[in-house]
Order: structure tokens, then sequence, then C-alpha cells
């Protein structure tokens, strides 16, 4: 799947998330949700490695729970370089590729 599509479907998503709650996703919104699911990976990396309390998730879902936070954090990392106008395939050759 391409980038370009990927966040097409981010948008429809991310739309009707900010619909059905009334939220204003302004330049702050975006760096605030960024942190919060930064800190949630977090969160879930030290479960994953016994590093924090774990209740009676089983490895399974703890593994689960990492690949889902690292999905929020991409994808809201997305959303917010196409709410700055940003784009990422560039921004990336610009800065990553050069080194190629």
């Amino acid at each position: 799947m391409e980038l370009s599509s990927i966040i097409e479907k981010l948008k429809t998503v991310s739309d009707g998330y900010a619909a059905k709650f009334g939220i204003d996703r302004t330049d702050d919104w975006f760096i605030l949700k960024i942190q919060e699911e930064l800190g949630e990976l977090a969160s879930a990396h030290l479960k994953l490695t016994q590093r924090a309390r774990v209740g009676d998730k089983t490895q399974d879902e703890l593994e689960k729970n990492l690949e889902d936070e690292i999905a929020d954090v991409i994808a809201l990392t997305l959303l917010f370089a196409e709410h700055k106008k940003i784009d990422v395939a560039q921004a990336l050759n610009n800065k990553w590729f050069k080194y190629l």
C-alpha cells in the first residue's frame, strides 16, 4: 500500500473520530496526541519486557498492544504531517535517504 493511500485512510478515520467527539484538531492537539500515544507505547514496551505491572495479560496480548501503540504513534505522526502539508516521502528523502 502506498503512503498516500495510507494517509487518506487515516484521514477518513480521524475525520470521523473528530466529528463524533467534537474535536478541533489544531497543531497543539496533534502534538499532544502524539505525546500521549508515545507514552502508551513506552508503557506497552515496559509491560512486554516485564518492567511494569502486567496484570493478567498474555504474552500475545502484550505483543499486540505494542503493535497497536506503534500504529497509533505512526498514524498520528502522519496525520500531523498531512495537517502541516508536509510531504513525508520527500522529508524522508531529504533527511534520511541522502545517506544512502
